[in-house]
């Protein structure tokens, strides 16, 4: 994973490989990176995802706690049908933006 800057108050992290309870460490650093400085929109970018389990969902809800915490809101682009569709049965898009592409989410910032 690698956090880009897109504004100086919206920060991207770029997600390759797998979300699973083996990425908790590298997930929360990454978030750890974007979320100072003033951040208050964290963007993530799972075009890159190969997959994801239900551990990875889990760590979605303790990103999106976080983000709470810090007053911050969390969006995402770059889901394939299968994990949109998850996101929605856990009510996860509810609290997540979810986008079509990084423009789109960048645009709602």
């Amino acid at each position: 994973m690698s956090v880009r800057v897109a504004t100086p108050d919206v920060k991207i992290i770029d997600i390759k490989g797998e979300i699973t309870a083996y990425a908790e460490p590298i997930l929360m650093e990454s978030y750890s990176q974007a979320s100072g400085g003033g951040c208050r929109l964290v963007v993530l970018n799972f075009t890159d995802l190969d997959y994801m389990n239900s551990s990875g969902i889990g760590l979605l809800v303790t990103l999106l706690i976080r983000a709470q915490r810090n007053g911050q809101k969390l969006a995402a682009f770059g889901l394939t049908e299968h994990y949109r569709q998850i996101l929605n049965l856990t009510r996860l898009d509810e609290a997540i933006g979810v986008f079509a592409d990084e423009a789109s989410a960048l645009g709602a910032a």
